[in-house]
């Protein structure tokens, strides 16, 4: 076994380059780990700055200077996000404070045609099974509703933090747009000579990155639209909030659409009952969700991750459990970095040593 291992290691890291690469991983996996939360604004300010840097270049192609480029794109970025906002925030909090108001009364409901099921199927439902049942949900939901009480508390102590990154992230994002040959020849200084690997790596996801990433915000802008303007036709109470969560669903595949029908259907169910309303409303989901998957992602991701869903839903677990809301947004892409270094790898031909110097994406 260890000369099985000792040939492995000597065929993949005899050559200087996947040493390097290897060791990058590493640093970079440590640093994160150890001060992930600490350096995430300046990550998001990075990927930010990445997003923005295609309109800044198509400004400087029509002769506007590079300063005022990335000032004018800027500028415009936080307007719209400002009356984003602005806009929904309101109206998002109001209707999630109705519906926090409302959870006890859809619960008592649904203890009621719950409590009825044993008299309509009583070969398969018995009242024991009934109230054990229920009982663990009750404890259930002290336990969640304990949860979410604590958050709210503790978010409230990182509000005075949010107002700083605020501030700061802008800056940074402008700074970064603004500097950008003068960062990118400070990494180039840094990293060793010995880096084909790292620069076969990093051009394989400058391709695949960008794609995703403007793929991914504009599906989310689709989708979240599609669903807050359905749900308010056919009337359907917090229509605004269920549709935020629809389109904020597409960022967790195969797993996000099918936790966000559940608070969908509740509140329908509560609504209207089991009618006709509530299965159009069902049906009107179901479509907006294949249309989303058949037809807008094969348009808006002209190059498609070619990722195993074993592996996404992986990904999703293992960098949303790091990192959050921002480990789930970006799983993709890491995991497609994964499958790039081991790509880099399994190619890798022993002895060749030739670096090529970082270019610009």
């Amino acid at each position: 076994m260890i000369s099985v291992f000792g040939r492995w290691y000597r065929r993949k890291f005899s050559d200087p380059d996947a040493a390097m690469l290897l060791i990058l991983i590493l640093l970079s996996t440590a640093v994160l780990l150890l001060w992930g939360e600490l350096i995430m604004p300046v990550l998001v300010a990075a990927v930010i700055a990445y997003l923005l840097d295609w309109p800044v270049t198509r400004l400087i192609r029509l002769g506007v200077g590079r300063g005022i480029a990335c000032g004018v794109v800027l500028l415009g970025f936080i307007t719209v996000t400002i009356f984003t906002l602005i806009g929904l925030v309101p109206i998002i909090s109001k209707q999630s404070v109705n519906l926090i108001q409302e959870t006890p009364l859809i619960w008592q409901k649904a203890q009621e045609w719950i409590l009825t099921l044993p008299d309509k199927y009583p070969d398969y439902v018995q009242v024991y099974q009934i109230h054990q049942m229920m009982e663990g949900l009750n404890d259930r939901l002290v336990e969640v509703g304990e949860t979410l009480i604590s958050i709210s508390f503790s978010n409230i102590a990182n509000i005075a933090a949010l107002l700083v990154y605020m501030v700061l992230v802008p800056l940074m994002i402008f700074f970064m747009l603004k500097d950008k040959m003068f960062f990118l020849d400070s990494i180039s200084r840094i990293l060793p000579k010995e880096r084909r690997l790292i620069t076969q790596v990093g051009h394989e996801m400058n391709s695949q990155i960008a794609n995703y990433i403007r793929g991914k915000v504009i599906e989310i802008l689709i989708v979240g639209v599609v669903s807050c303007v359905t749900f308010v036709l056919m009337d359907l109470r917090y229509a605004i909030l269920l549709g935020v969560l629809v389109g904020l669903s597409v960022l967790i595949p195969y797993i996000g659409a099918a936790v966000v029908t559940i608070p969908i259907a509740i509140v329908a169910m509560f609504q209207w009952g089991i009618s006709p309303e509530f299965w159009y409303l069902m049906i009107a989901y179901g479509i907006i969700q294949g249309l989303d998957g058949n037809l807008l992602v094969p348009l808006l991701f002209s190059e498609a991750v070619s990722l195993h869903p074993l592996y996404i839903i992986i990904a999703v677990l293992v960098f949303g459990g790091l990192w959050g809301f921002w480990g789930v947004f970006f799983a993709i892409p890491l995991a497609t970095l994964v499958k790039a270094v081991v790509t880099a790898w399994s190619s890798n031909p022993v002895g060749s040593t030739a670096s090529e110097p970082v270019t610009e994406k």
